[in-house]
């Protein structure tokens, strides 16, 4: 199940996810496996450093201070799922699809989510730094009072994603597709590249008059005075 996010006028709202999981099994330990299948399982303080799940699934799980160094899910399938307090610099996630999940208080540094497709999904809290999201496709996303620090949507497409309470440093919007995203949320909002882009976005009066220098350094236009 998933509720819809309030929208201004003229925005559609996200639709955040509602995860609701069934009693769990704990792992019982193990390294992950490519192509494997975990069903209803609780991760709880697992070292997942340096292994391979690539095209794994995981289906009504939960993760819990997990860590996630170097680890490979490519081509992974998270789906209505819940990662809490996960830790890593360098997780594979290139080509890996989340739907209907909640990933809360994360710390990450340099995620690779290329290609990725996202689907009803809720960052909240947490800190992750040069988040690679080049390409990949995100539909009903919410980022709420987290940190981003020079995330990249280059190429990317969005589609109903709001980023509320959050910070946007650096964003890189080169080439990326906004439709009905919602930025007047943020904390605060930093864009490096493709301004030009933010056709199909919506910003608030105060974002704009800080996005002024910026967009006359584009345009060409001396302001003086």
């Amino acid at each position: 199940m998933a509720r819809r996010a309030a929208g201004g006028t003229g925005v559609k709202g996200a639709r955040r996810p509602e995860v609701r999981l069934p009693a769990l099994a704990p792992h019982e330990g193990g390294a992950l496996e490519p192509d494997g299948d975990y069903d209803g399982l609780d991760f709880r303080g697992a070292d997942f450093t340096g292994q391979d799940g690539s095209g794994a699934r995981f289906m009504d799980c939960a993760l819990t201070d997990c860590a996630l160094d170097e680890t490979r899910l490519r081509h992974a399938r998270v789906l209505d799922s819940t990662l809490t307090g996960v830790r890593g610099v360098g997780t594979d996630l290139v080509e890996a699809t989340l739907r209907d999940v909640e990933l809360t208080d994360a710390r990450l540094g340099g995620p690779q989510l290329h290609g990725a497709v996202l689907e009803r999904v809720l960052v909240r809290g947490g800190k992750i730094d040069y988040l690679n999201l080049r390409t990949a496709r995100l539909r009903d996303v919410v980022f709420e009072g987290c940190v981003l620090v020079e995330p990249d949507f280059g190429g990317a497409r969005l589609e109903r994603v709001e980023f509320v309470d959050c910070a946007l440093k650096g964003a890189d919007l080169h080439a990326a597709t906004l439709t009905d995203v919602d930025l007047r949320g943020a904390a605060s909002l930093e864009i490096s590249r493709g301004l030009d882009r933010l056709s199909g976005a919506v910003i608030s009066t105060a974002q704009l008059l800080d996005l002024a220098p910026v967009l006359a350094a584009q345009w060409g236009i001396r302001v003086e005075g």
